[in-house]
This record gives C-alpha cells, structure tokens and sequence, in this order.
C-alpha cells in the first residue's frame, strides 16, 4: 500500500527494537555480550553504547570485514562465519549475558546458531534473534518481498517448535515491533531439546468439515 511507504524508514524498523532490547539489559553490570551480524553497525553501536554504561564488553563476528567500523576498547571484532565454531577459541570471557542473532534469516540456519552458542549463556540470559515479522514484508506492504515473508514466516513457526519443545528450560517473548525481536530467557543448565513440529489442527479434516457445513446455504 502506497500510504504504508512512509514506515520504511529507520525510526519505524529499528528504534521500537533496540529500546525493547534495552528495557530488559540496561542494568546489567559488566555486560557480556556475543553479536552475529554486524552490517551497517547499528546494533553494534547500540550494545557499545550499553557496554560504555554498563562497564561491559562486546565481541562481534561477521563473515564480512567491519574491524574498521569502530574504533573501542571494549570492543572486539571477529571475521567469520557464525557457524565456524573455532571463533570461540578466540574469545577470552565465553560466559555470556547476551547473545544477539541477526545473520542468515533462515529456519535452520538461526536453529544451529541459537543451540550451538546457548551453551555459553548464563542462566537468566537472553538470546535476541532479529527478523521474525513478516508483516512488513507481505505483499503490497511497505517493505513488500515475497522471499522476505516466506522466510521471516518459516523462522518465527522453527522459534515456536524450539519453545514448545523447551518449556521448562526458555521464557519466550515475541517482539513485532520493526521486523520483530524473539526474546528467549534461559531458565537453567540443561540441554535443550530438539524441536518438533506442531500439528495444525485449522486443516484437519474436522475442521475442513465444520467450515463446509456453515458455508452451506438455507434451503
């Protein structure tokens, strides 16, 4: 829709989500945090910002060269892929309160990511997956792209499994403002369990049945 244009701007996609980000991170002291996807450095700037506060640290790694964007101590840089696990190896604190994925936007890629690094948050962190709304992305929306629905659709249903299967290890919370922020609380040490996927019942022949006979018209 042409009168939805005016939301595609930076105000509308990114502000909403770095401020709900920060209500649930600015007090924490000696903030450690673990970034995926550095881009055009807009969280990165965000968490720096939180670091400079909070007296923290922050490690960021992409698999593009951004060692130049920022110029901090508290900052580290790291060229890689997020799913070459060797990163690690050259971080000193993996003890982390904070672990922002905002890389490959694709089901199985952000399922990888999310299982592979939740071993080294603490309990009572907070995994944050950026692209799970889809609305901005549907057709003739501001931001219209089919690839970008499909797949933004797909990772939010792949963020449901995982917490239907881990009820008792995640707190959930779901964020649509911008393009939408998954905010995962761990609650303990222990492994999480691999998701499943869930039966839709809106399908089912039962239900099939119900909506043909209310369609049915009055004699």
């Amino acid at each position: 829709m042409e009168k939805m244009k005016h939301l595609n701007h930076i105000d509308f996609l990114y502000k909403p989500k770095f401020e709900y980000i920060k209500s649930f991170i600015d007090n924490i002291p000696n903030i450690n945090i673990l970034e995926f996807g550095v881009m055009k450095g807009r969280s990165t700037s965000f968490f720096l910002d939180l670091c400079k506060k909070l007296d923290g640290t922050l490690t960021s790694v992409d698999m593009n060269d951004h060692s130049k964007l920022f110029s901090d101590e508290r900052w580290t840089f790291i060229h890689s892929r997020d799913d070459d696990f060797k990163l690690l190896d050259k971080i000193k604190n993996k003890n982390f309160d904070i672990i922002y994925i905002d890389t490959l936007h694709e089901p199985n890629h952000v399922k990888k990511i999310l299982y592979y690094y939740y071993n080294f948050l603490k309990v009572g962190g907070r995994v944050f997956i950026d692209d799970i709304n889809w609305l901005p992305y549907v057709k003739d929306s501001f931001k219209d792209s089919e690839y970008s629905e499909v797949i933004n659709r797909k990772t939010f249903f792949k963020i449901i499994e995982i917490y239907y299967q881990n009820l008792e290890n995640l707190k959930l919370e779901i964020s649509f403002g911008g393009t939408g922020t998954v905010n995962f609380e761990k609650l303990n040490n222990l492994k999480l369990n691999e998701p499943h996927r869930i039966r839709n019942r809106i399908y089912g022949l039962r239900n099939l049945a119900r909506f043909f006979i209310r369609r049915q018209p009055k004699m």
